[in-house]
């Protein structure tokens, strides 16, 4: 049977097909289809393969895309004993992996209130274990480079582009003293191997709980920075209340897992708190990059939820009053009493 190719332009398709077709595993190239959506270059299909149930295969353009960390993190994830997709075949010249399939079903599809917390319990506790095979040298460092760069995403991408903002000499100075701040508490945490998008959307229902996918972008960095990922999600929001409860959870299982979190729950939530506005300004900056650069709006529906994460957070603290501020005046709000400087 034929495939369609989606005309002949889909080259890469065409290319996935031909070396499924290769493997020794008979798998069904005519149901190949569509298994998922991302926000990056890579594509996700799923295929029949008879003895194998259903497969996935992944392309990835090697000159947009490397495959060879998704092998590596896959492996250590699996190796830290979480459950990740097995790799059965690879060409990394190519792209094109081929991964065991861990269901259709993510956290972000099934999660309401009866359920969520059964589910953000076993979320956590892969994440204890994720973070106790911790290895120096491993990973690339999440470091104040990576972390700056990611910052500058805010003004470069959201404050520029989206929001038609020039930043004048004045709210760069102030912006360039508040990231100094961001940075400075980012930087003074224990670090640890980070997922670095471990939230609903990359968790997969299954046994056991829960699958893990979108991984091969870890580091080794600031050990609140994934839980911070779980908690305060991209796609959907939690009370306070339970946000709190579950960062208590998950801070009395790293302190019985011997994890390098602050004894002290006030200092561990604070810095929780303050990578988590590091990580709030870099999406926003991301989801206006994915707009107006790949041509992928949908991302721009959820850049309210980020912006009231990021008040929440600097109307907390002294030190952040200043962000508080230029946040109103870039978003044309009048400027409120008691900011502190």
């Amino acid at each position: 049977m034929q495939v369609p190719t989606q005309g002949s332009a889909d080259r890469r398709r065409d290319a996935l097909i031909a070396w499924l077709r290769s493997l020794p595993l008979d798998a069904a190239v005519e149901t190949l289809r569509p298994a998922s959506a991302d926000a990056s270059f890579r594509r996700y299909f799923r295929v029949d393969a008879p003895g194998h149930g259903t497969l996935i295969a992944m392309d990835a353009p090697p000159d947009k895309e490397d495959v060879r960390p998704f092998i590596k993190v896959a492996r250590l994830l699996a190796d830290a004993g979480l459950n990740v997709p097995a790799i059965v075949a690879a060409d990394v010249a190519q792209g094109f992996l081929l991964l065991t399939d861990l269901g259709t079903q993510t956290y972000l599809d099934v999660l309401n209130e009866s359920n969520a917390d059964a589910l953000y319990r076993d979320a956590i506790a892969a994440l204890v274990k994720w973070q106790q095979a911790s290895r120096a040298g491993v990973l690339p460092p999440y470091d104040e480079a990576a972390l700056r760069r990611e910052l500058d995403l805010f003004a470069d991408w959201y404050v520029a582009r989206h929001l038609r903002v020039e930043l004048d000499a004045r709210r760069r100075e102030v912006l360039a003293q508040q990231y100094r701040v961001i940075l400075d508490a980012c930087l003074a945490q224990p670090c640890v191997y980070v997922h670095r998008d471990f939230m609903p959307r990359n968790l997969m229902l299954s046994q056991p709980n829960p699958g893990v996918l979108d991984f091969q972008d870890a580091v080794y960095g600031p050990i609140t920075y994934d839980i911070v990922s779980l908690t305060r999600d991209a796609f959907i929001s939690w009370s306070e209340e339970q946000v709190l409860d579950w960062t208590i959870r998950y801070w009395e299982a790293a302190r019985r897992a011997r994890l390098p979190v602050d004894d002290d729950f006030a200092a561990f939530y604070r810095a929780f708190e303050w990578m988590g506005l590091q990580r709030h300004l870099k999406v926003l900056g991301i989801f206006a990059r994915i707009n107006y650069r790949d041509g992928k709006p949908q991302y721009l529906a959820d850049t309210p939820r980020f912006v009231r994460y990021v008040r929440a957070v600097v109307h907390r603290y002294g030190a952040l009053a200043p962000l508080a501020r230029l946040f109103d005046e870039l978003e044309g709000i009048p400027v409120q009493f008691g900011y502190t400087f």
